[in-house]
């Protein structure tokens, strides 16, 4: 299967279709649960690749909640959103822009293999996916 393909099939699944906004993305539960998965593979095989050697690391909730701040997303949630539900909501994120097809493995890897602070790198991460979504400024 080509990547186009998947990318037709991955638009019309109804795991993405049921989506009406950012907000109902980053509040899934269920899509949080994918995305932690999907967010700790990533993460390992990031880490696999600097050190030349295979490695499963979990991330950290801490970290991706700070990422979620950082890429102005917090402000989307409720306000008494503790920082593992914050977490849940940028897995939410993630996963969804790979399974919409926004954001490749490869393209995603590429950002969070820099050289840099890894709350820096999910920041990045979550603020390239919104442009990837066509999810402007007025709409965040």
């Amino acid at each position: 299967m080509s990547p186009k393909t998947r990318r037709t099939e991955m638009k019309e699944s109804p795991i993405i279709s049921k989506y009406q906004s950012i907000v109902e993305i980053l509040a899934d539960h269920e899509l949080a649960s994918l995305g932690d998965a999907y967010v700790n593979f990533i993460y390992s095989l990031a880490l696999s690749r600097k050190m030349g050697k295979p490695i499963g690391k979990r991330m950290n909730s801490s970290t991706l909640a700070s990422a979620l701040r950082k890429a102005n997303l917090r402000k989307l949630l409720p306000s008494r959103t503790d920082r593992h539900k914050q977490a849940d909501a940028a897995e939410s994120l993630i996963v969804y822009a790979w399974l919409a097809g926004a954001m490749s493995l490869d393209e995603t890897l590429s950002i969070i293999e820099e050289e840099n602070k890894e709350d820096d790198l999910f920041a990045l991460l979550l603020r390239t996916i919104l442009v990837k979504l066509n999810v402007t400024h007025d709409k965040v």
